[in-house]
């Protein structure tokens, strides 16, 4: 366990480096040059100038309906959420060149974004946009949902791309517990068919057809998978991929309606709304602190309720021109407890060298203005069991989440059994000392400099060094724990080996923003 630990660190320290939204973008159009190449050559089924026109008609239609919507309601034009819609269609409707053929997919596309805008919830989306415009337009008559993407020829890019976004987004298990059961009842639904028409099929050959010519992996990789319709917690979105799975796999006959891929994925949208339509809301900044000399402090009013758990993360919208690679979204630990609403809190550092476009318009907020979260995420909260011994491990200003969770344990009157390791450059950069020592939990702390006047139970691990061995030597008593660690994903990737003694490890990893 310590050993792909350290191995999925090093991997998310390098996709970090770009937005989710940005690295499916270069996957689906990576794969669209495949499929390309692919038609010229006469192995896929759409032709090459089939292919062109398709994509070019649903940018367009994706591009100006995105664009006349977001003017209207004064939002930033997000080119890249107009560019991923067309081309997830592209891989999903039958490409053509026939003009009346063109006409039903622009409608498709158009339909896709108004669905944005018309089916949405509090900033978040109630369905899969390109679910939404597929099966519009299948029902209607006006095009068709040929899933072409299954072929055996694509399932090679389209599982290496696939998880290389799922890796970033951190939702590799959960896809795989869709495909798992999407495979598994497809193979079951597919036998019990040649059993009935009195044919044989050998059971291995079936499956490798399923695996390799179903769209099944397109599904989970480049939909599903979608931030915006995904509930908050792992096992809501567990919950969700089983029942898209088992829709996927065997399709259901309504009268003339299939439900199947895209039409089942819009049933789990259903099912994950249920679980998030709360999560969205509208913040107004009130307050900008400094905590330490690099690390800020962003103070917010709520104006509606925001339910969480502590530890878990929000998704912090910053429109503004010209955004780089990363997007203008990023996520935030919550600093504030739930005790605390509607006040709520997130820190972060701004240290040196190049700054992001979002972290120039983040500091060009100013108190009074407004700013959209748009949804609450994670998984990275405290056992159930508050007898449960628990590290908590946090470098800089990944102590974020642990103090969220301290201050909760303070306010509830809460007993737990909790050691803080805190790492930080130098004793000025320790934020939060009075959250963290109001809770009375022992501190262990790693700086280059002696700290002064440390608060009661709080030691400076004076010539121990911050790797695998020296964590051990400062809590000899890990295995009984369950360890949780906040910061870079380099740090995580090091101290693998020694927390893999733990009972459990649960990560909370960032590559700044």
């Amino acid at each position: 366990m310590g050993g792909l630990t350290a191995l999925w660190g090093r991997v998310f320290a390098v996709l970090g480096k770009a937005s989710t939204y940005r690295l499916v973008l270069v996957a689906l159009g990576a794969l669209a040059v495949i499929a390309f190449v692919l038609s010229f050559f006469g192995v896929l089924v759409p032709s090459p100038g089939e292919l062109v026109a398709t994509l070019l008609v649903l940018a367009a239609a994706c591009s100006i309906v995105d664009a006349g919507a977001q003017r209207l309601l004064k939002l930033p034009w997000r080119v890249e959420s107009s560019l991923i819609t067309a081309h997830i269609l592209l891989f999903v409707l039958r490409p053509s060149l026939e003009v009346g053929a063109l006409l039903g997919i622009a409608a498709a596309g158009a339909i896709a974004s108004l669905s944005k805008y018309l089916l949405a919830w509090r900033g978040r989306h109630i369905f899969n946009p390109a679910a939404v415009g597929a099966a519009v337009v299948t029902i209607a008559g006006f095009s068709t949902s040929a899933w072409w993407v299954g072929s055996p020829f694509l399932a090679l890019p389209v599982l290496l791309l696939g998880c290389t976004v799922l890796l970033r987004a951190e939702k590799l298990r959960v896809v795989a517990v869709f495909w798992v059961i999407a495979v598994g009842v497809a193979v079951v639904r597919t036998s019990v068919q040649y059993q009935q028409a009195g044919e044989q099929v050998a059971g291995g050959d079936l499956l490798w057809q399923i695996v390799t010519a179903s769209p099944f992996l397109f599904l989970g990789a480049f939909m599903l998978s979608e931030p915006l319709t995904m509930p908050p917690r792992r096992w809501q979105q567990f919950t969700v991929a089983a029942v898209v799975g088992v829709l996927a796999g065997w399709p259901i006959d309504v009268g003339v309606v299939s439900l199947g891929q895209e039409r089942a994925l819009l049933i789990g949208n259903l099912v994950a709304f249920f679980f998030t339509w709360r999560a969205a809301v509208s913040l107004t900044l009130t307050a900008r602190t400094d905590l330490t000399p690099t690390a800020r402090q962003l103070t917010f009013r709520t104006r509606r309720r925001l339910a969480f758990v502590p530890g878990q993360f929000l998704e912090l919208e910053v429109p503004h021109r010209h955004p780089d690679a990363r997007g203008t979204r990023r996520e935030f630990s919550i600093v504030s407890s739930p005790e605390e609403l509607p006040e709520l809190r997130i820190a972060f550092r701004e240290g040196g060298g190049p700054q992001s476009s979002y972290k120039k318009a983040l500091a060009a907020v100013t108190p009074g203005d407004p700013l959209a979260v748009t949804g609450v995420w994670g998984d990275f909260v405290l056992p159930r069991r508050t007898t449960s011994p628990v590290l908590m491990v946090a470098a800089g200003i990944g102590v974020t989440p642990f103090v969220s969770q301290l201050t909760h344990m303070r306010l509830a009157d809460e007993q737990r059994d909790i050691v803080l390791v805190y790492v930080a450059s130098e004793a000025a950069e320790l934020a939060f000392r009075d959250e963290i020592a109001a809770s009375g939990v022992p501190v262990v702390v790693f700086t280059r400099d002696r700290p002064a006047d440390l608060p009661m139970h709080w030691r400076w691990a004076r010539g121990v060094r911050l790797d695998a061995d020296g964590l051990l030597k400062v809590v000899p008593d890990i295995a009984a724990r369950h360890a949780y660690i906040s910061g870079p994903a380099g740090l995580i990737a090091d101290l693998a080996p020694a927390l893999e003694r733990a009972r459990s490890i649960t990560t909370d990893a960032f590559s700044g923003y």
